[in-house]
């Protein structure tokens, strides 16, 4: 009996080929976040974020949360860090960035917009860090000595970040609306 090959068939839509767009920009944003020696361990630009704040802005939560969730995934996978506990410092630092946006995307947006989105996230980043290795890697309160330095670089990335995602969001065409070339 001859082997019979199945051939599957993936239909991707315009707004399939978007997020992957946009988590190749974030995840190549990562690569160089994470070439960048810094004085701290543990402290990041979080230049990945700018994207997923203009991804926020644009298009909506999900679709952050989707280049987000891409990003992390596919960063370890690059960087050799998968499964490891840098794997699930980074997955708990998003997912609580991701919680935290679902909420502020909800405030006024007169008040509130990609700067104040950035240092909210950017909070929520470290928090979720710092829980998870003292939950885990480091069950010691000392751990929290480092916490002004951790909040500092938190506040500082956060508004950089913001500021670059209100101006990439300034000179970026607006948003199209969608075409099906089905």
């Amino acid at each position: 009996m001859p082997d019979r090959q199945r051939l599957i068939t993936l239909h991707t839509t315009p707004e399939d080929h978007r997020i992957a767009q946009l988590a190749a920009a974030a995840i190549g944003l990562s690569l160089i976040d994470a070439a960048i020696p810094m004085p701290l361990p543990g402290v990041k630009p979080g230049l990945a974020n700018i994207v997923t704040l203009i991804v926020l802005a644009r298009y909506g939560w999900v679709a952050a949360a989707w280049v987000s969730g891409l990003r992390v995934f596919a960063g370890s996978l690059l960087l050799g860090y998968f499964l490891s506990p840098g794997f699930f410092m980074s997955l708990s630092g998003a997912l609580c960035s991701l919680l935290t946006l679902a909420l502020a995307v909800r405030l006024p947006h007169r008040c509130f917009g990609p700067v104040s989105w950035s240092i909210l996230a950017a909070f929520a980043h470290i928090s979720g860090q710092l829980l998870l290795a003292r939950l885990w890697l480091v069950p010691h309160d000392g751990l929290f000595v480092l916490l002004p330095f951790f909040t500092l670089a938190a506040l500082v990335f956060g508004i950089i970040n913001g500021l670059i995602a209100v101006r990439l969001l300034e000179e970026l065409p607006a948003k199209q609306p969608e075409v099906d070339h089905a």
